[in-house]
């Protein structure tokens, strides 16, 4: 009968050790699979590096460099350095005439006003 009794206490005992021990492997094992990057992280990593080489070779800082990195990195062609949109380029010519012609306040707000949508 004591026999019995130790066995069981044993038992009783030794069975949260095993599932912890079972636990601890299983949380390292997906930790370990964590370390490895995925497919889409390695692709990732990737276009980061090449977007940071290419902006690096332009010598692009600041203002320019984030835009340049964040419409890299969404895989569109970032305008090159120094070129402007076709929308920016309308802006500057308005900009241009109407400082020109001298233009201010509700008068200037009236002819960008035209000239963009021109």
């Amino acid at each position: 009968m004591k026999n019995l009794i130790a066995m069981l206490c044993c038992a009783f005992l030794a069975g949260p050790v095993l599932a912890q021990d079972k636990g601890k492997s299983d949380d390292k094992k997906a930790a370990a699979a964590r370390k490895e990057p995925t497919e889409k992280q390695k692709a990732q990593q990737e276009r980061m590096k090449a977007c940071n080489q290419k902006a690096g070779d332009k010598k692009l800082e600041g203002d320019a460099r984030k835009s340049y990195m964040s419409a890299c990195l969404k895989g569109e062609e970032p305008a090159a350095a120094g070129k402007k949109t076709p929308q920016q380029q309308k802006m500057a010519d308005c900009n241009k005439q109407a400082a020109d012609k001298k233009v201010k306040g509700d008068e200037r707000k009236a002819f960008m006003s035209s000239c963009l949508k021109g």
